[in-house]
Parts: structure tokens; C-alpha cells; sequence
């Protein structure tokens, strides 16, 4: 991805959020400069990873497969000491997926916090990690409910889905129904150990450097303090 896309895209994304009445941290704004003056928070946030996160998966096609996030809060995996949650906002386009995938540490909440309406599909997955093709149990604000492997599931504005550990799930915004505003509550986040995709793609994008950053990505916060 080039930078210059990197920040229409987080303007774009603030824009969106205001709009939404959803307020961020200070932090989410400070520039490169404004983060280069503060080491210790720099440091904070690279070691939770804690900031912005703009990805095409590697596949170079953004506004088919990407997603636009940021990491709120965070705690460290494996660290007892540290706070076992995290929380994100997510900004997801119509019909822009973010491919099948599962965790083994991190299970989930997803939220449409506003905007259009939010895609999910499900698959089981074997002890190796492998999709199965049988009927998946799944909790949606409290209601259980049986659906098909790769079944879609529509979560409209307010409405929220319930994803357990080692369930493979992809989601996408509906065509037709506007941009998603979403949210993520969940245990512990760690985007660098605990994704496992169903093909092989990669988690973070090559960035092309055609103008200076907006706001650092949180995977570029320690580089900026080394």
C-alpha cells in the first residue's frame, strides 16, 4: 500500500468516526514528531500493540480485502500482571473482507457500532486447525442460534455476535447498506501470534514511503523511539 492511500484512509476514518460521535484518545493524532517526543508512550504502545493498523492482507487490493482498525487498548499476552482485554474500532467498507481466520488465545465480541450492516460467516475448525463443513453453534446478544457453515449472518446497527476461540469466521460490509462502524471486545490481542488463516496470507502490508505519514501505524511506534 502507498502512504499517501494509508492517510486518505485515516482521515477518511476520522472523518467517519466524528460523524458517529465516537471520540478517540489524544494519541490517536499525535504525528510522528509528537510520538518521537514521548519514548515512553511510543514504547507503551508498540509493546500492547496499540494504535493504528491499516492492512490489504498482502493481496494489494484494499477495497476488496482490508481493513482499517484502531487498537483502543491492550493488554500483553502471557504478561498475568497486565489487563486481559482489549478493545478496537474498525472501519469496514461494503462488500471489503477480511478472509477466514481464527484465534487460540483471543475470543471475541464484534459490535456494528453504527453505519451499514456487518457480514459474518462461520466455519468449525478440527483440533489441527482444519474447516469443517457442520453446523456451527454461535451466540448473537445473548441468543443461541444454529447456522450453516458459511451461512451468513447480518448484524445490523446495535447488534453484536460472540466468536469463541478456534471458531473460523470472515466478515465484509453488506453491499448496498453504507460503511461499518464496528467495534472489538475482547481478551487479549496479538496480532503478531495468534492469527491463523485459512489460505496464506499475510497480516500487515509492504508500505510504499510516497509521503510522510499522518499518524505512525502502532507497528512502526518502536522503530520511531530505537
Amino acid at each position: 500500500m502507498r502512504r499517501s492511500e494509508i492517510n486518505r484512509l485515516m482521515r477518511e476514518a476520522d472523518a467517519l468516526l466524528e460523524a458517529h460521535r465516537i471520540a478517540l484518545p489524544p494519541w490517536a493524532r499525535w504525528s510522528v514528531d509528537e510520538w518521537r517526543s514521548r519514548p515512553e508512550q511510543a514504547r507503551y504502545g508498540a509493546r500492547h500493540q496499540m494504535g493504528w493498523d491499516v492492512t490489504d492482507f498482502g493481496a494489494g487490493r484494499f477495497f476488496e480485502r482490508g481493513l482499517l482498525l484502531l487498537c483502543l487498548r491492550n493488554g500483553i499476552s502471557g504478561d498475568a500482571q497486565d489487563r486481559p482485554y482489549a478493545e478496537k474500532v474498525m472501519i469496514v467498507r461494503e462488500g471489503q473482507e477480511t478472509p477466514f481466520h481464527f484465534h487460540k488465545v483471543k475470543m471475541e465480541d464484534i459490535i456494528v457500532r453504527g453505519g451499514g450492516n456487518l457480514l459474518v460467516e462461520l466455519v468449525n475448525t478440527d483440533a489441527a486447525g482444519s474447516p469443517l463443513n457442520t453446523p456451527v453453534r454461535v451466540v448473537t446478544d445473548g441468543t443461541e442460534r444454529t447456522v450453516a457453515a458459511r451461512e451468513p449472518i447480518r448484524l445490523t446497527p446495535g447488534e453484536s455476535i460472540t466468536l469463541p476461540r478456534r471458531l473460523m469466521h470472515r466478515f465484509y460490509g453488506e453491499p448496498g447498506s453504507g460503511v461499518v462502524v464496528a467495534g472489538e471486545v475482547s481478551l487479549v490481542n496479538d496480532d503478531l501470534t495468534d492469527n491463523f488463516f485459512l489460505d496464506p496470507f499475510g497480516r500487515f502490508s509492504e508500505i510504499v514511503e510516497d509521503e510522510l505519514p499522518l499518524y505512525p501505524l502502532w507497528s512502526e511506534l518502536e522503530g520511531l523511539v530505537a
